[in-house]
């Protein structure tokens, strides 16, 4: 599994642009006016992990598959688009089927860009959104509250769960804090997640920033950082300007005009770090002559789980997984010297798989 981030902003912020850069296209219309992006485009991209390479290359794999991830590019939300202005709650949908939401925020002064508000304040434009997101969810949840009362009446356990914790939701609402703030019992969290309430959605705000202060920032991503650690949320520093340049370059020229920036990485491997941190993700392998494979899971899943992103049959029918370390992996030279060295273990569905772990499972047909 991968995890699908909604590009969101204010329009004019330079979502579309990052959006292509991200993807390598030019799906996403960028242009200097509201509105541009009428549809959401969708664009995956390959993990970046230099760990899979080193993998392939002990094992002699024929093929190397990375794990996607996957971009939405949701078009301009304006002040009022939970009450239909601009092009109006129509995108709040597609948020709505994202893991995470990604906030690109205009951290750059550019007189030939005109801003929607008529002025750079990130965090402002932060509130701005997260308040429509609020007021979308609020109208949600009294609309499925009037829905469920004839159930709530009738005792259906199902319905009166979803009751209390969307009146919880409503009241940490009308609070002026997001659904996300609300303290779910691990009993209630599956029923919790299927409110698929906006505000519920993990945050990282992208700081789009010039080129001059992509290594570093600026006084407008400072402020930002600070407000997302307040929240709790996770941010980066990117320039959208930049990634669009080094989207038009093959990789040996893309590191040299990074090395001549200041940069140690591209601004898509920084994005990726933050998501996974944010969503909790980590990385597994599969490793054999005719491919190597990197997988992503939810931080604590178990063996069989694990086993189940490559195909439900082998969650249903696991025996065991043969597992090694990734360091014991490579340094001791691939799969046979690791057994040889008593470093490939078998491990049974109580195992925790950990990042970078290499496996082979074993299942029932």
């Amino acid at each position: 599994m991968g995890f699908k981030t909604g590009i969101v902003g204010l329009p004019n912020v330079g979502k579309s642009t990052l959006f292509n850069a991200l993807t390598r296209t030019a799906a996403a219309q960028a242009a200097n006016f509201p509105f541009c992006t009428i549809e959401p485009n969708v664009g995956e991209v390959a993990v970046p992990d230099e760990r899979l390479a080193k993998l392939a290359a002990i094992a002699g794999s024929k093929q190397i598959i990375p794990a996607r991830m996957t971009f939405v590019d949701i078009a301009g939300l304006v002040r009022g688009a939970s009450k239909g202005e601009g092009l109006g709650n129509q995108f709040l949908a597609n948020i709505r089927e994202c893991d995470a939401i990604a906030h690109v925020l205009r951290c750059f002064e550019d007189g030939d860009v005109t801003h929607v508000e008529g002025r750079v304040d990130p965090v402002e434009d932060a509130q701005t959104i997260e308040t429509e997101l609020m007021l979308a969810d609020m109208e949600s949840i009294e609309r499925r509250l009037q829905n469920i009362v004839r159930k709530v009446r009738g005792g259906d356990k199902e319905a009166v769960q979803q009751e209390r914790l969307l009146k919880a939701a409503l009241e940490v609402l009308e609070n002026g804090q997001p659904a996300r703030t609300v303290e779910v019992a691990d009993d209630d969290q599956k029923a919790w997640s299927m409110l698929q309430l906006l505000t519920t959605k993990p945050i990282l705000y992208v700081c789009n920033v010039g080129e001059a202060d992509a290594a570093n920032g600026n006084e407008h991503s400072a402020r930002v950082a600070q407000m997302a650690e307040r929240e709790g949320a996770g941010w980066v520093i990117i320039s959208a300007q930049i990634e669009e340049e080094i989207s038009q370059l093959d990789p040996e020229e893309a590191v040299m005009f990074l090395e001549e920036l200041g940069l140690a990485e591209a601004g898509l491997d920084r994005l990726i770090r933050a998501g996974y941190q944010l969503l909790h993700l980590e990385t597994y392998f599969t490793v054999g002559p005719k491919e190597a494979r990197a997988w992503t899971i939810h931080q604590g899943t178990r063996a069989p789980q694990a086993a189940g992103v490559i195909h439900g049959d082998f969650e249903k029918g696991f025996i065991r997984a043969e597992t090694i370390a990734y360091d014991d992996f490579v340094t001791l030279g691939g799969e046979q010297p690791a057994k040889d060295a008593g470093k490939m273990r078998a491990e049974g569905k109580a195992y925790t798989v950990k990042d970078g772990d290499v496996m082979h499972f074993l299942f029932n047909t």
